[in-house]
């Protein structure tokens, strides 16, 4: 049998360690705050539980080509401006209607099981197939990337509630990949993979010596959120 693929290791770490951080939460943990404002850890389970679900949908969704994004320019349509600053209110207001209906106990077993079946087909794809996902073509080892990615910057989001540990190196060199190739080359400032996580998609605000490093780049951050 072949090695797996190693985008297929790293959704398979980055979804299995997700999994792990949520298994012992309690009902009452649901509530806490994340790094997300306005978000409940409830309210970021439901959200990563859709993306799982569209993982599925988009895996078995051929798509005809060429492909229009990659694991890096797909992000370039989640850029935070002036307009998107503030918490979107109503797709808030979405998550928490189907946070609320779902049984604790529920949503935690649906999770674990949706992204263990996410993995499952994701090792069972071709690398270089194209799949559709929100409007896009990506191929299919892009697209991964991309799951990888946001599960890796909302692990960090739920870290801030107060749970450990963080998302796996894998996932994270990921992010790094990712901000880098948005950037248009490697980051200036020397910070590990955590804190350019959540610097690159604005969890985390620039210094002003972080600023004078970047330079004319520094009005470019988050790069994506």
């Amino acid at each position: 049998m072949p090695d797996e693929r190693p985008i297929v290791s790293a959704l398979t770490d980055a979804y299995t360690e997700l999994a792990r951080l949520i298994a012992p939460l309690a009902e009452e943990d649901g509530w806490r705050a994340t790094r997300l404002p306005g978000w409940s850890v409830r309210d970021l389970i439901v959200h990563l539980l859709g993306d799982a679900q569209r993982a599925l949908v988009a895996l078995a969704t051929p798509a005809p080509g060429p492909a229009d994004r990659d694991a890096v320019t797909y992000w370039a349509g989640f850029v935070q401006t002036a307009e998107t600053a503030q918490p979107d209110n109503r797709q808030i207001r979405v998550v928490r209607s189907l946070a609320v209906a779902h049984p604790w106990e529920s949503l935690v077993e649906t999770y674990t099981e949706t992204t263990a079946a996410a993995c499952t087909l994701a090792a069972r794809t071709r690398p270089h197939d194209l799949i559709s996902t929100q409007g896009h073509s990506l191929t299919t080892d892009d697209f991964l990337s991309t799951l990888v990615v946001e599960a890796a910057v909302h692990h960090l989001d739920l870290t801030d509630a107060g749970t450990r540990p963080g998302p796996p190196a894998s996932a994270l060199h990921l992010v790094r990949q990712t901000l880098d190739g948005l950037l248009g080359h490697p980051e200036p400032v020397g910070w590990d993979d955590v804190t350019y996580a959540l610097t690159g998609t604005g969890r985390r605000a620039l210094t002003g010596d972080e600023t004078r490093k970047l330079k004319d780049d520094a009005v470019r951050f988050p790069l994506f959120s």
